[in-house]
């Protein structure tokens, strides 16, 4: 990357997340005082478990969210009812679309962007020690595959040449990833360039967390000021809203306040509990199992509830439909027109009817897991 592109970024970044120059004790507890007793005061419909219209998958980084996604999400709703851009900023108003799913990376916040009334949360937590060390394995993972390249300006120009054109979600577009892989990716040319001017070397580690000839060792990549913004603490912040990515306007000082003020940080628990208590499921990555069969029970059984009830009202209205139609068609001659019609009505039910089976057998493989 060109030096003076790359310090611009570098204060870019460093701007973006300087703390308000007010930002003393009495300050802080006021701020985020507020914001905990305005977010406490909001309520949820009682019936909170019982699913509606649209489902936001919550996905916390590290926790096997993705498999929730791909093999029970996907199979329990259909392409069409999946919200577009999912995993990234929403680049659409979702109360104008007619979708049911959005699976993303985004924090609670979203909800501010969404139909409070009609939508229901779910979310999977993971011990917060595993998850940071899952977080720091998988931006080494995504960042090694770019040494392929012979250095870092290749790297970032091939990366320059494929996002313009791309139509899907690249890992580099998705929070957190997209401020993780970059400096990981980064640090591990700067080491492999170290290594080249060093010559041969012969390492020899125990530790697979500490090979800083390698990559950074965990200890250097924990104690960043980076990893305190995006990793540290992260569920808590994601559930509760208050990432770097929130869309709340406030987010950003009552995160500083904070950060600077620990103490602070109970406040913010608060919130995060009570919003996982209006959840309509929480899952447990180390409790797999268990969780798969609560998802199945909890959010599968219903999805499929929904999918009979508006089949059933669709059949009602087509009937009635067909019903006002007959009396016409006495006195009209058959035609191919009619015949297509019914045949594609016919071919929609049939098509419904294996749907339904498809997600029913998806519910029973989740129980007997």
């Amino acid at each position: 990357m060109d030096p003076t592109l790359k310090l611009l970024a570098f204060l870019i970044l460093v701007l973006a997340n300087i703390c308000p120059i007010k930002s003393d004790f009495s300050h802080c507890e006021k701020v985020v005082k507020n914001w905990a007793s305005s977010s406490l005061q909001q309520r949820v419909k009682e019936d909170k478990h019982t699913l509606r219209d649209l489902l936001f998958f919550l996905h916390v980084p590290r926790t096997g969210g993705r498999t929730y996604f791909h093999c029970f999400l996907k199979r329990l709703y259909a392409n069409a009812q999946e919200c577009p851009r999912s995993y990234d900023k929403l680049r659409f108003d979702p109360r104008k679309q007619e979708c049911r799913l959005l699976a993303t990376h985004d924090d609670y916040s979203m909800m501010s962007k969404l139909p409070k009334e009609k939508t229901s949360v779910v979310t999977i937590l993971r011990n917060p020690v595993d998850r940071i060390f899952s977080t720091y394995e998988f931006s080494i993972e995504v960042a090694a595959r770019f040494l392929v390249h012979p250095n870092l300006t290749s790297a970032t120009k091939m990366v320059g040449r494929l996002r313009p054109g791309a139509t899907g979600v690249s890992t580099l577009d998705i929070w957190p990833w997209k401020y993780l892989v970059p400096w990981m990716r980064e640090d591990l040319f700067a080491r492999r360039d170290a290594r080249k001017m060093m010559g041969s070397i012969d390492i020899k580690r125990n530790d697979p967390y500490n090979m800083e000839e390698m990559v950074m060792p965990l200890q250097e990549y924990i104690n960043d000021p980076r990893a305190h913004e995006l990793v540290h603490n992260g569920e808590t912040f994601q559930v509760a809203g208050l990432t770097n990515n929130s869309y709340f306007a406030e987010s950003h000082e009552v995160r500083c306040c904070v950060q600077k003020h620990k103490i602070l940080g109970e406040h913010v628990l608060e919130v995060a509990k009570k919003r996982l208590d209006d959840m309509l499921y929480v899952g447990l990555t180390e409790d797999h199992r268990e969780s798969a069969t609560m998802f199945a029970n909890v959010v599968g059984a219903q999805v499929i509830s929904q999918a009979l009830t508006e089949n059933s009202s669709m059949e009602s209205a087509a009937n009635s439909k067909s019903g006002q139609g007959s009396s016409h068609s006495e006195s009209l001659p058959d035609n191919d027109d009619n015949q297509d019609s019914t045949s594609d009505h016919k071919a929609d039910e049939i098509g419904s009817t294996e749907d339904l089976e498809e997600k029913k057998e998806t519910v029973r493989h989740i129980v007997y897991i």
